[in-house]
């Protein structure tokens, strides 16, 4: 169990003693970490790499739904946090905008200010989204003034425009992560506006990164939040 972490999650010093507690205690900084806590969560790291959704890795990792969903949504925003960093004074190559909507809500029209629209960005042969402002709070006052049916019009002329964008441009790396992504955001089946920020997140992290390397980088960014 000690190789599957072989420094101090706070201070980084490999000289390490494990204690019949089953901890495992660091000689520099004297702190005490638990050795199957750290195990179960670099497990459930492995299963958010490779896709694995939280009941299928509470099924095989035998562990409680609430346990895999906690880490799931620390992972994600540990990820999103590393990706704002990262995109800090990058230059740009270029970007557009996109605008995502659930197939089964796209013919309902009062559905559109469910939509959420971000920018995204292509720099250093990676993706950067910018999620934008949520239509939704306008959804009362454009349906109180009867501007909906007008919305919904210009709303389906850009997706028409959208669509025949990605056509000419299929070789964008912007338009390969879109594809990605609607490929992606399906197996969630749904996922609350609040929420979305940090799935997007975990779509271009996952986008960005090959999966060898997405368990690394999790991996130094769960021990560092320890």
């Amino acid at each position: 169990m000690i190789k599957s972490v072989m420094k101090c999650i706070y201070c980084n010093n490999k000289k390490l003693y494990q204690l019949k507690s089953e901890q495992l205690k660091c000689s520099n900084c004297k702190k005490k970490f638990s050795i199957k806590k750290i195990d179960k969560d670099l497990k459930i790291i492995e299963c958010f790499c490779n896709d694995l959704n939280i009941n299928e890795t509470r099924k095989k990792l035998d562990i409680n739904y609430v346990t895999v969903k906690k880490r799931y949504d620390l992972f994600r925003q540990l990820i999103a946090s590393r990706l704002e960093d990262e995109f800090k004074d990058k230059t740009v190559i270029e970007y557009d905008e996109y605008i995502y909507l659930e197939k089964s809500k796209r013919d309902i029209k009062e559905n559109i200010f469910d939509a959420q629209n971000f920018l995204t960005f292509h720099y250093d042969n990676k993706i950067y989204n910018l999620l934008m402002q949520n239509l939704n709070m306008y959804k009362n006052q454009f349906m109180d003034d009867g501007a909906d049916e007008a919305y919904f019009k210009e709303f389906s002329k850009y997706m028409m425009f959208n669509k025949i964008s990605k056509i000419q441009k299929k070789d964008n790396l912007i338009t390969k992560f879109w594809i990605f992504f609607e490929k992606s955001i399906l197996k969630y089946k749904g996922v609350r506006h609040e929420n979305f920020f940090y799935y997007l997140k975990e779509i271009e992290f996952k986008f960005n990164y090959e999966q060898s390397l997405q368990k690394e980088i999790l991996t130094d960014l769960y021990q560092n939040s320890l």
